[in-house]
């Protein structure tokens, strides 16, 4: 998949990308639908705890550069610099990319952290990391030895899910728009690893051809209501041997109190949406997972994570530039506006943190893939941008700054295991946390600190 720096040796994926994918929800019974937080981890370490009930994650797939965006260099040498320039923000001395007015409008909402940063350049590798807060374990160098593995460390909220299970249909973490897979290599970091199946987040599959359309598998049949439905389950419980069928029934058991609750359905229903809210987030595959995320954390879905796009999507080694001005840039920066808007509207975005980021930046040199190709930059996890806002996220600054070049960092770096605490105490669990693997040993939840500069203000 690449190394950083390594723009010649890349393959491009973006020509073999699926251009749609069925909404749906079949396999509803083989599902894991984790539960909703039930309560809180207490803070044992003392350890800052957040306020957020809800988080999240926005990952820009591929990676997006931080030249072309939140870190832009105009005083960089030309080769590096980029065609894009700079504008002003509604916050003094903030500046970003032009082809994000949305967001320079609302700086005074967003902190900047300008300094993250880890060793891995590795697509795959390099996703487990940022939805897991750990490095994958070491399988080999082929990237058919990293794909997804029960032996991973889990996402978010599968951890959330095993501390705290619920049964009331509110699955615990959704990801959405679909899954991170790629020919025969599925992306890591997106399951519960090594705690099991029964632990996996919703995956959310949204059809890109009919965005509005209401997704009935969700809603009872008629003729089926909701205490036919679980004499039926008590029937199978008394039927099945339990040894045998243990992770199925408790997946079963979980799709039925999906189907009895129905607030997920009716979240799920866009027809419900006002028309006009639904324009301003863009009727495009960004925006409808960001009305969507707000949808879900409106009904008490902890942990969303919203994919803008499909694997690799901003993997811009050719015609970077016309690739972000024309085809991303734009929607994300409606629907990411859209959704700071939509949630301060409704008086969630104090209880709601977001997080934007890609699983790396991208190289500070500018170059084609290979002899002919528009230019474009590589993979670098040097140092890289992330965006956060809400959960108490203290908004109108840059936290942490990257040298002239835009390389490396030239103050305190953070990394995903950073990411992870801050995530883990803003939703009150304590990243000293122990989970024991599939072999039964103790492994700590998270070995970051949260990112407290978020709660406070900071210089530029």
């Amino acid at each position: 998949m690449g190394t950083p720096d390594s723009a010649f040796q890349h393959i491009d994926f973006r020509t073999t990308r699926r251009t749609f994918i069925q909404v749906g929800y079949s396999g509803l019974l083989g599902l894991g639908l984790p539960g909703l937080l039930a309560g809180r981890a207490s803070a044992e370490t003392g350890a800052k705890v957040g306020r957020a009930r809800s988080v999240i994650v926005i990952l820009l797939s591929g990676g997006l550069g931080q030249h072309d965006s939140f870190d832009m260099k105009p005083e960089a040498p030309d080769g590096i610099r980029g065609e894009f320039r700079p504008i002003d923000t509604s916050v003094p001395g903030i500046h970003i990319c032009e082809h994000l007015p949305g967001l320079a409008a609302r700086a005074d909402r967003l902190a900047i952290v300008r300094s993250m940063s880890h060793p891995e350049g590795n697509h795959l590798c390099a996703v487990h990391r940022v939805l897991t807060g750990q490095a994958s374990a070491p399988r080999g160098a082929s990237d058919l030895d990293r794909v997804a593995s029960r032996d991973d460390f889990p996402c978010y909220a599968a951890v959330m899910d095993s501390l705290h299970r619920r049964r009331d249909g509110i699955p615990n973490g959704v990801a959405l728009p679909t899954r991170l897979v790629e020919g025969p290599l599925t992306w890591p970091g997106q399951d519960a690893g090594f705690l099991g199946a029964r632990h996996d987040p919703w995956q959310l599959k949204l059809d890109l051809n009919r965005p509005d359309s209401r997704d009935d598998s969700l809603v009872l049949p008629a003729g089926l209501d909701s205490d036919r439905l679980h004499r039926r389950r008590h029937l199978l419980g008394q039927l099945a041997a339990p040894a045998a069928v243990d992770e199925f029934v408790d997946h079963q058991d979980a799709a039925i109190a999906l189907l009895s609750n129905g607030q997920v359905g009716r979240a799920l229903d866009l027809e419900r949406e006002d028309p006009r809210l639904a324009d301003r987030y863009g009727r495009h595959m960004f925006g409808r997972s960001l009305l969507m995320a707000r949808r879900l954390v409106e009904v008490g879905v902890p942990i969303v994570q919203a994919t803008m796009g499909i694997v690799q999507t901003w993997d811009t080694h050719v015609g970077n530039f016309p690739l972000l001005k024309n085809d991303l840039m734009p929607p994300l920066d409606r629907a990411v506006s859209a959704l700071l808007d939509d949630l301060q509207t409704r008086g969630l975005l104090d209880q709601t943190l977001v997080v934007m980021l890609g699983e790396f930046g991208r190289t500070p040199r500018i170059a084609p893939l290979k002899p002919g190709d528009v230019p474009g930059r590589d993979h670098w996890p040097s140092v890289f941008p992330a965006v956060f806002a809400g959960g108490g996220v203290v908004g109108g600054q840059v936290i942490g700054k990257s040298d002239r070049l835009g390389a490396y960092p030239l103050s305190r770096s953070f990394g995903p295991p950073d990411l992870a605490a801050t995530i883990y105490n803003a939703l009150g669990v304590d990243p000293a946390t122990e989970l024991r693997d599939r072999l039964g040993r103790p492994l700590r939840l998270c070995s970051g600190e949260t990112m407290t500069p978020l709660y406070t203000t900071s210089p530029i």
